[in-house]
């Protein structure tokens, strides 16, 4: 199919859709979602064409072309200036849509024989409209780092599944995706990025107009325990705040999370000078996981639960040395994890195990130490069993999405290298089809 028949369908999906209302108004909530759906179809099948026409133009603006070159005719000195002018958009996001459409764009040898797309499977993927050229460009960035370390079958691989998980996923959540993609790529990679980043690591602090500013930039060894910590604190903050007898209270707590990690800093650092008593931090616990051959090789790469960034075996090592750390090492010896009907709660080593499955909130991905952990079928209702299969971690408001809209969840696998499925109510989805969750979204190398 082509990009210019994956448009016209897309606005004949977008009329169907929006049939029978003169404006948004008159729109059923059916309607708004089958609408808002046609509406982002359209957007990436309108950006895919205007990709290779952007291509198109760089072609006849380049630069040996001279005063021929068609964005100087036009009186603009780069074809990103020409397109930006003349469609509104910013000249980074008008070199983004060249950069897109050139690496998907068939290409010809010096004979003038056609040749496929630099990236092919992109290219199909756009011509559907299943991913945008935003996402489009975050892959072909990544790929084209990596192409001389990682070699041509590896790339292909890449670009094959790092297309595929693009599909559904908003860019904030694909930029996570690319973060371990590239230590999946290129390993040795990973350690001076990490010397990089940790060289600019700071903390600032200045007063202005009667208040301290800090100002802190953390790479993620430094900020694994300061980020878990804090999170734990707020945590345990709202779930006192939910177990307080009377929430209309004069003296209730009303705090924002932006509050509370504020205090949160300032309790811990009172607490280091006094250094009596324990802080609550709802079980928060650094997790660093990696390989069995990773840690005896030394080579490739961890991630800590928390952070999207990926640290090196050696960040990792250091950090495991430390208070408060865990070193999650698969293929290691494992405790008991499937308890059945004899423990009502979760243990701590059951928690671990959804941790490194779920990798915190298996629906929404909030970090782990916002979660609890569930009984998928209830403990006392449907006699469920306290086992992996039947748990999982949800953040609390998840947790209610899911009883309270019907969604169901199913656990596809055993152990840790299961896989967690929610399948939406049919007012969602009359289809009902099961959407990927947990970790395994996000874990190139599975």
């Amino acid at each position: 199919m082509s990009k210019l028949t994956g448009l016209h369908q897309a606005v004949a999906r977008l009329d169907v859709a929006w049939a029978g209302a003169d404006d948004a108004m008159g729109l059923s909530r059916e309607q708004l979602i089958a609408v808002n759906d046609a509406l982002g179809a359209l957007q990436r099948c309108a950006d895919a064409v205007h990709a290779d026409i952007a291509a198109g133009i760089a072609h006849e603006s380049r630069r040996e072309l001279g005063a021929g070159s068609l964005a100087k005719e036009h009186g603009f000195r780069t074809a990103a200036k020409l397109i930006a002018a003349t469609t509104g958009i910013s000249s980074g996001d008008a070199s983004r849509l060249v950069a897109v459409g050139e690496a998907t764009a068939p290409r010809t040898d010096l004979l003038g024989a056609r040749l496929p797309a630099r990236y092919e499977v992109l290219r199909a993927a756009l011509a559907a409209g299943v991913i945008g050229v935003a996402a489009a460009g975050l892959i072909i960035a990544l790929l084209d780092r990596c192409r001389v370390v990682a070699g041509t079958e590896r790339i292909l691989e890449a670009e094959t599944l790092l297309t595929e998980r693009a599909v559904g996923l908003g860019l904030d959540e694909l930029r996570k995706l690319i973060t371990r993609a590239e230590a999946w790529l290129d390993p040795d990679g990973v350690q001076p990025k990490e010397d990089e980043r940790r060289a600019k690591r700071s903390l600032k602090i200045f007063e202005r107009d009667g208040m301290v500013h800090l100002s802190a930039v953390l790479d993620a060894e430094t900020a694994a325990p300061v980020v878990t910590a804090i999170r734990g604190f707020v945590s345990a903050a709202f779930a006192a705040r939910k177990d307080a007898p009377d929430a209309e209270a004069v003296d209730a707590d009303r705090r924002t999370v932006a509050m509370i990690q504020a205090d949160a800093l300032a309790a811990f650092c009172a607490h280091i000078l006094g250094c009596e008593s324990r802080m609550p931090l709802a079980g928060a616990t650094v997790i660093v996981r990696l390989t069995l051959d990773d840690l005896q090789s030394g080579a490739g790469s961890a991630t800590v639960d928390g952070l999207d960034q990926p640290v090196g075996v050696g960040a990792a090592r250091r950090m495991a040395a430390g208070r408060g750390v865990i070193p999650w090492v698969m293929g290691g010896r494992s405790e008991i994890l499937d308890w059945g009907r004899e423990k009502r709660l979760f243990t701590r080593a059951q928690r671990l195990a959804l941790v490194e499955r779920d990798g915190g909130c298996a629906m929404c991905g909030l970090p782990p130490e916002m979660t609890k952990a569930h009984h998928i079928r209830w403990w006392q209702r449907d006699h469920g069993p306290t086992d992996l299969a039947n748990g999982v971690l949800l953040c609390e408001t998840c947790h209610h999405r899911i009883h309270d809209n019907g969604w169901d969840i199913h656990i596809d696998g055993t152990g840790i290298a299961a896989r967690v499925w929610f399948t939406p109510p049919r007012c969602v989805d009359p289809a009902r089809t099961p959407r990927l969750g947990g970790r395994a979204r996000f874990d190139i190398a599975a």
